[in-house]
């Protein structure tokens, strides 16, 4: 054999030696998500790190509570069913102090951790760690109709307006009889649904889950007035089934042009806008979320963020997708090829000196600073010993959550009264709580 057949077959053999290194490191990994616009996006263009990569995925695309069930129940068992979960700022600080995700301090200087917000680091971190990297952040505004509100002269300010107020807004743009109902709210039961809008009004009411001793406060004057004023606005102004509705269907509905008003995720705000995604997208504006008694805790603070099981045993492989899809490469990625409004808001400062996000999305400015402004330190207008706006960051609060939840979502359905619903809600937060041992 001369010289070059012999260079040729060995750099052939090195050739076919490295394709089947590349093919027994490639991994397939599980991921659970949620079914929302920002996940289903990232799941379609998912392929082009696949292509990067050599690893596939495996997705398992999930209703919200489900999701919460699912994903819950597998970390808190070690069960290993999934390699990438998506969780929130609740799970992320409380799972990880209990060693039940990987620490993801270690993607690389190109990942660029400073340019993600710092109280969105924090949220997701827990003993100095971070334990799940942000896709997406929010807090929560009111969406509404401006030719409605034009129609029955309605002038909005900048002042936030009280929930009194908005009712008697609702009241004004009510048109069943034209398919359109005064007001859209999250009836469906689950402490990340319907909960997600009642905690911060009970809030805005003056109202507290617990007291300093730890004694819950279901059943207060404030709670009293929070949800009777909810389940009377729903009940009057609010579409068929509302008990059955959470982000998703009002957020389809207030797409469809069915809503007039709806308080609900700045991230939303990315679907609502975009012309292709909904037939209202040139009629909407915002303003912030309504106050009551005192504005603290309005408006809620929430990331969904990916993290990596302590039990998968393909780190290296999951940490390289969490690196890739919560990047700002990934943001550009997505308003390059879906348009810039549909681009994930909230998580980086790169985002927001971006002018051709700017340029497409009006919301901006106003999604920043009402994501910067929540304050989970100091959410209520009395002192309490919890942190946390929508939600009460102990790992108590996913059961009592729930369970009050679908007490409240019984009451909007006229299953039981409001006093039933929290009475209710009050014995089995009560009994957990000493089961837990905070009351003694």
């Amino acid at each position: 054999m001369n010289l070059k057949a012999s260079m040729l077959g060995a750099c052939s053999a090195l050739a076919m030696t490295s394709l089947a290194a590349s093919y027994a490191l490639a991994e397939t990994l599980t991921i659970a998500t949620v079914n929302n616009s920002d996940m289903i996006i990232m799941q379609e263009l998912s392929s082009k790190w696949e292509e990067q990569s050599g690893h596939t995925l495996d997705w398992v695309v999930l209703e919200e509570n489900v999701l919460r069930q699912r994903v819950t129940t597998d970390i808190a068992t070690n069960g290993g069913s999934f390699d990438v979960i998506t969780i929130g700022a609740y799970e992320a600080p409380i799972w990880g102090a209990q060693d039940w995700l990987k620490p993801l301090d270690d993607l690389g200087d190109a990942y660029n951790y400073d340019d993600i917000y710092e109280p969105i680091r924090n949220g997701l971190s827990a003993n100095g760690s971070l334990y799940a990297v942000p896709f997406y952040a929010e807090s929560s505004f009111t969406f509404y109709r401006k030719d409605l509100f034009d129609a029955a002269s309605i002038k909005v300010g900048d002042a936030q307006i009280t929930y009194e107020e908005f009712a008697e807004i609702v009241a004004k743009v009510h048109a069943p009889d034209k398919g359109i109902y005064g007001t859209c709210q999250r009836g469906k039961a689950g402490w990340g649904e319907n909960m997600a809008f009642v905690g911060p009004m009970v809030n805005a009411f003056g109202g507290k889950w617990f007291d300093m001793d730890w004694q819950p406060q279901l059943e207060s004057d404030e709670w009293k007035s929070a949800v009777n004023y909810y389940v009377d606005l729903m009940n009057n102004y609010g579409p068929p089934g509302a008990s059955s509705n959470g982000h998703n269907e009002n957020r389809a509905l207030f797409a469809d042009g069915k809503c007039a008003t709806w308080v609900d995720a700045t991230s939303a705000a990315g679907y609502i806008f975009n012309p292709d995604q909904s037939s209202v997208a040139d009629k909407t504006d915002f303003f912030q979320a309504p106050k009551q008694v005192t504005d603290k805790g309005t408006g809620w603070f929430w990331a969904w963020a990916l993290a990596v099981p302590a039990s998968s045993t393909k780190e290296a492989a999951a940490k390289d997708f969490l690196a890739w899809a919560t990047s700002a490469d990934y943001v550009k990625l997505v308003g390059e090829t879906k348009g810039w409004v549909a681009a994930p808001p909230g998580t980086r400062k790169s985002t927001y000196e971006n002018q051709a996000y700017l340029d497409a999305a009006p919301f901006a400015a106003t999604v920043e600073k009402s994501i910067l402004a929540a304050n989970p330190a100091d959410a209520t207008r009395d002192p309490v010993p919890y942190t946390g706006v929508q939600f009460v960051a102990i790992p108590e609060f996913q059961g009592i959550g729930n369970y009050v939840g679908q007490q409240i979502s019984a009451a909007l359905a006229g299953q039981q009264t409001v006093d039933e619903a929290l009475a209710n809600s009050q014995r089995f937060a009560l009994r957990e709580m000493t089961k837990a041992g905070y009351i003694k």
